[in-house]
């Protein structure tokens, strides 16, 4: 009888059982810029090779400063906007499973502070990349963590193909968020 069911189930259903798979939900909540949902998808796989991540389900959600200041409210008891938050959704070894919310207005003020050939899209890739580094496990709260976070960052921009400019991590008021 279950045979009967599993043989006939919508071809279209997915099988997690025994396979391994990396999902990237995009929710685009913004006005300020168009980015290409591949460079996103692209910016989280840099990292997740990193840590050999096979099987992820994130999403993603690019919004202005109004709504990520009211998540950061609300889930962090901070009262301002920020530049990207990740939650964590699973403690599962199995799989890693969280959500990146960041802020293209905070993005957008931030790229203009960084010399050289850097633009929001960039930072938003950045912004990425680091709520990547945090749902698997990067810190940045000690000197000696944001260092070695910086350099995965790095090496992920560049993994995507984004050159990162010389005194990208020194900007005045940067929180290393």
């Amino acid at each position: 009888m279950l045979g009967e069911f599993f043989t006939r189930r919508d071809a279209s259903f997915p099988s997690y059982i025994g396979k391994k798979m990396i999902e990237i939900e995009i929710a685009d909540e913004q006005e300020l810029l168009e980015i290409p949902e591949e460079r996103i998808r692209d910016a989280v796989r840099a990292v997740l090779k990193i840590d050999s991540v096979e099987n992820a389900e994130m999403s993603i959600a690019l919004v202005n400063d109004e709504t990520i200041h009211g998540i950061n409210r609300q889930f962090l008891g901070h009262d301002y906007p920020t530049d990207v938050i990740s939650f964590p959704l699973s403690d599962s070894p199995e799989k890693l499973e969280g959500e990146i919310v960041l802020s293209t207005d905070t993005a957008s003020r931030e790229a203009k502070k960084v010399e050289g050939v850097w633009d929001v899209e960039k930072e938003v890739l950045l912004y990425i990349i680091h709520g990547t580094l945090h749902l698997i496990g990067f810190d940045d709260h000690e000197e000696e963590d944001l260092t070695v976070m910086r350099s995965a960052e790095v090496e992920c921009l560049r993994a995507i193909g984004v050159e990162p400019p010389c005194g990208l991590h020194d900007r005045d008021g940067e929180e290393g968020a």
